[in-house]
């Protein structure tokens, strides 16, 4: 890390706008909205943005893996497909209203800055809502908390990533979404471990994490302020125009943008072809019951948790000494492929991990340089809200779409009651996951 101290809240930030009648005729008018300077943040700074990226997925990634399915079973004993429809309907809903949560975040105008509302509104809305969770006397209340939750702490995430895009320099994006990216990692290990701690009380076990979290998401801004947007925003605001041009981008105009949504969507939806059935595909190749592969899955994460940390941080930090991202985009894409394909003929489990262990390497060596790249390539940083809900489309979208088609993948060519063909499932995730990475390396223009 560069030994530069400056807090980026310290810089000075342009001189007000003028109103726009004001400006004098044949002079081009001010911007309705302009990004604050880039800064080369120092070790403080990020120090407080990694425990704040890691609070807020301890708060909303702790129910999605545990206490959202314990609650479930207690008041639904036997109807695991509920868990589908909370978290389904949860993460439909913010997917939706992420870009007009997006646009609303970029055309703040506050003392506080235009991100900081959303990161301490979002995180105290996602308490009050796990609270909620915990108290909920009925799935259907259950399900209407989660809603709320979901929006609060994907809210406070958002806005969390809205401001790297607003302040952190072009060469420090690589480590800086590669650290962030391991604090969003590890958080959901660790918050389990305190779910388990306080297992004896359910209100516990959703507030102990959802507590921790807000607290660290709230002192992040608190300790390290992102000063006035006033003097940013000039006006405008919410129209129904934009509202609904908030949900898209013109690809011709924005074509390195576009591309890389393109070759983003792709690899996630190679991604997600090769997770979606993650315990059936184990429980197949190891010949056991489904109840039985949970250790091993269980192993698997743990060992691909440190594989991703390795990942994300070899490949951030050298992308952005060598100045080159695409490069490592296409490797992460390639290391992949060798992991998928080394699952889709594994028999044994050495050969299972080995397979995990280089899919998970890849992906976050993919994901911390990718976000980089969506940085250098948004079509304007001052709408860095905006556009960045839409990139989280590449990836939600997939997450969705892939489960839907895999089951007709396993069982093409498979005769009624054959085994299913994992193999075809993962030799198809491998290409397209290798065709996301060449889209991004040979059709980016403005990144190297």
């Amino acid at each position: 890390m560069p030994h530069d101290e400056r807090d980026v809240s310290m810089v000075v930030p342009p001189a007000p706008l003028e109103d726009a009648t004001q400006v004098p005729t044949g002079q081009p008018m001010t911007p309705e909205i302009q990004a604050p300077p880039l800064q080369t943040v120092g070790r403080s700074y990020l120090l407080w943005l990694m425990l704040a990226s890691f609070g807020g997925s301890l708060a909303l990634m702790v129910p999605l893996a545990y206490s959202l399915a314990v609650r479930i079973d207690d008041l639904s004993p036997g109807h695991e497909e509920r868990l589908g429809y909370v978290t389904g309907s949860a993460q439909v809903t913010y997917l939706v209203l992420s870009p007009l949560i997006g646009l609303w975040s970029d055309r703040t105008r506050s003392r506080l800055g235009r991100r900081t509302p959303f990161m301490i509104g979002g995180a105290l809305l996602g308490t009050a809502a796990l609270a909620g969770v915990a108290l909920a006397p009925s799935v259907l209340l259950l399900g209407l908390a989660w809603v709320v939750g979901m929006i609060g702490w994907s809210t406070a995430g958002q806005a969390i990533q809205n401001v790297q895009a607003d302040r952190v320099s072009e060469e420090q994006r690589g480590r800086i979404s590669a650290l962030t990216s391991v604090m969003t990692q590890i958080a959901p290990v660790i918050g389990i471990g305190l779910a388990y701690a306080v297992a004896s009380s359910t209100f516990l076990v959703f507030l102990v994490p959802g507590v921790l979290g807000a607290a660290l998401v709230v002192l992040f801004p608190v300790l390290k302020p992102e000063g006035d947007s006033r003097v940013l925003v000039r006006g405008g605001g919410v129209t129904v125009r934009n509202m609904v041009a908030s949900y898209g981008f013109d690809p011709r105009k924005y074509p390195d943008f576009g591309w890389n949504w393109l070759g983003r969507f792709v690899f996630f939806v190679g991604l997600y072809f090769n997770t979606a059935f993650g315990t059936f595909f184990y429980a197949q190749r190891l010949d056991l019951p489904v109840k039985e592969v949970a250790g091993i899955v269980a192993v698997i994460g743990t060992v691909g948790v440190v594989a991703a940390a390795g990942g994300a941080i070899g490949g951030g930090f050298l992308s952005d000494k060598l100045g080159r991202r695409k490069l490592f985009a296409l490797i992460g894409s390639g290391v992949f492929v060798a992991g998928a394909v080394t699952e889709a003929f594994a028999r044994s489990l050495p050969q299972l991990v080995v397979g995990a262990v280089l899919m998970q390497f890849a992906i976050a060596l993919f994901s911390a340089v990718d976000q980089a790249i969506v940085f250098a390539v948004l079509p304007d940083r001052a709408e860095a809200g905006r556009y960045l809900a839409v990139v989280g489309f590449a990836q939600k979208i997939p997450s969705a779409l892939a489960p839907l088609i895999a089951p007709f993948v396993i069982t093409l060519g498979v005769s009624a009651g054959g085994e299913k063909n994992y193999t075809q499932l993962y030799l198809l995730g491998a290409a397209l996951a290798l065709l996301g990475g060449l889209i991004v390396k040979f059709k980016i223009k403005s990144v190297r």
